[in-house]
């Protein structure tokens, strides 16, 4: 075997590495270097490109005289050798992808073997440093056939000083790259696991003795009006620490004038006055130069304070909430790899939406990445790049394993419970692994400690707690005072180990519910801020608890807001197709499914309902009814409205826009409120709405002018339903014939046949020409939502899955200008006890048009229903439609806030919404008015109150039983679900239950519908 074994020996983290440092790039000028395109530094020399390459399964197999092998394929470097047809993508979330047996990693453990040649002429006065941003999981170096180096962290930069290894004209670099080390242990995100070099591989040219390294920092007054900044510098001459020398640096305000410049031989402080500071919504950042030698570097600063007083966190003086999302580093076709462009795409789409904070989930994003967030201004949260989440699944003997394994012993759910959380925390213990978790701790500082958008410092995620992280969190305090420290899992409790929160400035938790928020604040003796690190799992259709969480936060001062989980779906396109995949669709074992696709966009960025409904919720300004009057409350934190927001307003009557007009210099200073000056029309008569839609009126960084930044919708009058339609059409005579098994009604054109047997219509027919596929039946059933998983369970055990409707009694009552049929159903399921008692009642009157009126009573003890209402299979040909209610997009009870009150059109086809893995979409709450047409014909519904419906052309069986949206197969129906109620979406796949008040879980109510054929 040519690699020695450092990859399974925890105590070898490095070998001939730089020590961590500061990211920054050398150049030749002042000019370039404040531009920052490190590509045109003349000491910049980047090595991406076509690279030779060979994969082995195992690296056992990588021949002896690797370093003269004979290649014979390429691969472009940075890549994930997944993407390019080596190994396989492997998806799995707390499961280890091998055995847990550290530091041991399987014998069969694939290996990439990268060569490349460059050509260079060394300066023999200069030092050459060789860097890599981003390999997974190890590498060895080799350049020219000599052995350099071993590094080891993924997501953090390992640079190798190769001056002596180099010679003029072609140089041979080699790099081995292992898929698993050590480190892999620490490194069980729940992402797609894919290897390789994986960002920018590059050689700098330094001067002969150099700056390494420098930490500047900022203390500003209690007044927010001045501040001392301090700079730290450190050298290195030879691979070893150097005595300082001259350097000469200057200092320019926001708007490029210098305000300070001097020589100095070591770090050096000065006092600024009249400061300007930085913030999200307005990052202004000073620039400080270093002039060495023959470098220039550039570093940008903002001036900005975060600390916690009295239970709050407080950024420069004010209590602000982070509007927050979990970002990876993630892209269908190019995996880890993330350019710039690539990132400024995400920032533009967070900042268009509303958003102000990111947490680089769960390791260090590209060391340039919060460069972009300190210029467009978000506030981040910069983790290291720890998770160890797999212990958590490992074997755990207990009582109730001892009952498997024949033993009797009474069981102690507690023990249980503390045993698996001892073993969460092994990690967090294990003196095996107390050096690499300090070091990534390092890494991830040193790194960004001189970036103005890095505010709090995460030790890792999932990684249990105990005397590692401790060790952790003192460090980063002694280090960078400056900034609060951040690590939920100090929550767990080691049953062997009194946990030290001293140096954690946070109470963080996961996908607790508000009334978990609520009751942290109810105990006096929390004094710490709360912060939802991770919630609102936005996987498939969810996000319903965004607007409760807005309220819950808003509720208490000393919340500190919280992060969505998470950005992006993450789901590669399978090889040469763009279909994209989720785990278990690559050969990969063990995995988790589509749990990697909960993101607020697509994988390939498509904006999705649950990006839409955060955007509103998160607006920057809100309006609200009081006495008559219209109110206006600024969200934002240091901007006042008027220098932001434009607002364009619309008063309907009865959605007919009566008024319109802008406001366009509305003062509203930060978290104030202000009137609108506008008088509302004083009438009860009509349905009377104000929508205010908010613009923003400059260009300001990623967000240009004129992008709509939310909206408000209010109701000012009494009445809240709109006028119903009426189509008044010629009485004709009721026909009816019955028989044993049918009645059969008919109005002038129109026919309706009901199956006495089960108690519902079978056929509507106009002219003799039927309007149905199917029966007309009762429908409690929906395509299981991502965050249905746990639900679901009890559903299916109810037998909600398999409803069949039957009549007990049927009655036909005759009258003069209609006929009644009164049935009473029960909708029952297969070896399950009846689910619902319904008292229907079906009137049929002159003018053809048909009414069920229900009164509906569920068996108290089981669970709350999906939905409630009627489904149609009606003829394909039923295409066109047009509706009242919340929309254009999909809206459900606790989930509608993006949408608007309206009148809309749409089709089968259009109304669904394509989800990577099909559920339960595009239904519309709030709806008054329904109606559609066929080739000549049509009908309207309405009901006695606002309801929901779907129209989509797939059924909800065929919804729950594919992997994918494009397995889908049509019905050849236009399938059509009226609901007296669906149950709210919530986000229960990885988070609390749904609300009580979003369930459908009452045990008797009434509803009309009115069919009425146009």
């Amino acid at each position: 075997m040519p690699l020695p074994n450092y990859f399974q020996d925890p105590q070898i983290l490095h070998i001939n590495t730089t020590p961590h440092h500061a990211y920054f790039i050398p150049f030749d000028s002042v000019e370039s270097a404040v531009k920052n395109q490190r590509e045109f530094s003349a000491f910049f020399t980047l090595l991406n490109g076509e690279w030779d390459f060979a994969y082995f399964d195992r690296y056992v197999d990588l021949p002896e005289d690797f370093l003269h092998f004979s290649f014979s394929a390429k691969i472009p470097v940075p890549a994930n050798w997944q993407n390019h047809g080596y190994d396989h993508h492997h998806y799995t979330n707390v499961n280890y992808p091998f055995p847990f047996d550290p530091p041991y990693v399987p014998v069969d453990n694939p290996c990439g073997l990268y060569h490349c040649i460059f050509t260079l002429s060394p300066n023999e006065k200069k030092r050459y440093l060789l860097n890599f941003e981003g390999v997974d999981s190890c590498l060895f170096v080799y350049v020219n056939r000599q052995f350099v180096g071993y590094s080891q962290i993924s997501h953090c930069t390992s640079e190798f000083d190769v001056t002596d290894f180099l010679k003029n004209g072609e140089n041979h670099l080699h790099i081995v790259v292992l898929k698993w080390c050590d480190g892999s242990y620490l490194e069980d995100q729940d992402k797609f696991r894919m290897s390789g070099i994986f960002r920018d591989l590059y050689l700098l040219e330094r001067e002969s003795h150099y700056l390494q390294d420098f930490f500047i920092r900022t203390e500003l007054a209690e007044d927010l009006k001045s501040a001392v900044i301090s700079v730290e510098v450190s050298f290195m001459e030879k691979g070893k620490p150097a005595l300082p020398r001259e350097i000469a640096w200057q200092l320019s305000d926001p708007q490029s004038e210098i305000l300070l410049s001097a020589v100095t031989e070591k770090g050096f402080h000065f006092t600024l006055n009249e400061i300007t500071l930085w913030n999200a919504e307005n990052p202004q950042l000073y620039t400080l130069i270093f002039r060495y030698g023959s470098e220039v570097i550039c570093q940008k600063i903002g001036l900005r304070k975060i600390e916690v007083k009295d239970g709050v966190m407080l950024f420069n003086g004010e209590a602000i909430k982070f509007k927050g999302v979990n970002r990876h580093d993630s892209d269908p076709k190019t995996g880890y790899i993330i350019s710039r462009e690539q990132a400024l795409q995400d920032l533009r789409l967070m900042k268009e939406h509303n958003f102000n904070a990111i947490r680089t989930a769960h390791y260090p994003n590209a060391p340039w990445f919060t460069e972009l967030c300190d210029e467009y201004g978000f506030y981040v949260i910069a983790e290291s790049d720890i998770e160890s989440h797999g212990t958590n699944a490992v074997y755990v003997k207990s009582p109730e394993t001892s009952i498997l394994l024949g033993v009797k012993t009474e069981i102690n759910h507690e023990t249980i419970r503390q045993q698996t959380i001892d073993h969460y925390c092994y990690m967090a213990r294990s003196p095996e692994f107390n050096a690499a978790i300090l070091d990534r701790t390092y890494a991830n500082i040193e790194r960004d400690k001189n970036r103005s958008s890095v505010v709090i410092w995460s030790l890792g995620n999932e990684s249990g707690y105990g005397e590692n992280f401790e060790q952790a969190a003192a460090w980063v305090k002694r280090r960078d005072p400056s900034r609060l420290v951040h690590y939920e899992n100090a929550i767990f409790q080691h049953s062997a180990h009194q946990n030290d929160l001293s140096h954690l400035d946070f109470h963080s938790e996961m996908y607790t519910s508000t009334e978990a928020l609520d009751a942290y604040f109810a105990v006096p003796h929390n004094r710490k801020p709360y912060l939802f690190c991770e919630y609102l799992h936005a996987m498939g259709n969810s996000c319903g608890d965004a607007e409760d969480y807005f309220q819950a936060m808003e509720r208490h001062r000393g919340a500190a807001g919280g992060f969505v989980w998470e950005w992006c779906n993450h789901s590669p396109y399978f090889p040469h197709s763009e279909r994209m995949g989720y785990g278990g669709d690559f050969g990969d074992e063990p995995n988790d499914g589509n749990f990697c696709a909960d993101g607020l966009v697509t994988a390939d960025r498509q904006i999705q309902s649950n990006l839409l409904e955060l955007k509103n919720v998160q607006r920057p300004i809100r309006a609200f009814l009081d006495e008559g009057k219209v109110w206006l409350k600024n969200y934002l934190d240091f901007t006042d409205a008027e220098e932001l927001i434009a607002i364009h307003y619309q008063i309907t009557e009865n959605l007919r826009v009566i008024s319109e007009g802008y406001f366009d210099g509305i003062k509203i200073a930060p978290k104030a409120t202000a009137l609108l000056p506008i008088n509302l029309p004083k009438t009860d008569k009509e349905v009377w709405h104000i929508t205010l839609t908010y613009y923003q009126k400059i260009d300001r960084g990623l967000v240009t002018k004129n992008h709509c930044l939310g909206f408000d919708q209010l109701c000012f009058s009494s009445q809240k339903m709109l006028p119903v339609p009426q189509m008044k059409k010629a009485e004709k005579t009721i026909f009816v014939e019955e028989n044993s098994h049918q009645v059969l009604i008919s109005v002038g054109t129109m026919g309706y046949e009901l199956d006495k047997h089960r108690g519902i219509i079978t056929q509507i027919s106009c002219e003799g020409c039927p309007w149905l596929n199917a029966p007309l039946d009762f429908n409690i059933w929906r395509a299981s939502l991502d965050n249905d998983s746990l639900i679901r369970t009890h559903w299916l055990a109810a037998g909600y899955h398999q409803a069949i409707t039957r009549a007990y009694d049927f009655v036909i009552i005759k009258q003069e200008s209609a006929v009644e049929i009164r049935v009473k159903c029960g909708v029952n399921a297969v070896s399950r006890e009846r689910i619902l008692t319904l008292d229907v009642t079906y009137r049929i009157d002159t003018q053809g048009n048909l009414s069920i009126k229900i009164y509906a009573k569920k068996t108290p003890h089981l669970p709350f229903l999906p939905r409630f209402g009627v489904r149609f299979f009606l003829k394909e040909h039923f295409q066109q439609a047009e509706y009242i209610g919340y929309g254009e997009t999909e809206s459900y009870l606790d989930k509608h806030h993006a949408t608007q009150l309206g009148w809309y059109q749409t089709t089968p086809k259009a109304n669904h919404v394509p989800y990577l893995k099909p559920q339960e979409n595009g239904s519309h709450v709030g709806c008054q008015h329904f109606a559609i047409k066929g080739k000549r014909e049509g009908f309207s519904i309405h009901c006695d109150k606002a309801f929901s419906f779907n129209l989509s052309p797939y059924t909800q069986e065929e919804l729950g039983s594919k992997k994918h949206q494009d397995e889908l197969e049509e019905s050849g129906s236009t399938i059509l679900c009226m609901d007296y109620k669906m149950s709210g979406i919530g986000s229960n796949s990885c988070g609390p239950s749904l609300k009580e008040k979003y369930r459908l879980n009452e045990t008797q109510w009434d509803w009309e519908i009115i069919f009425s054929p146009l």
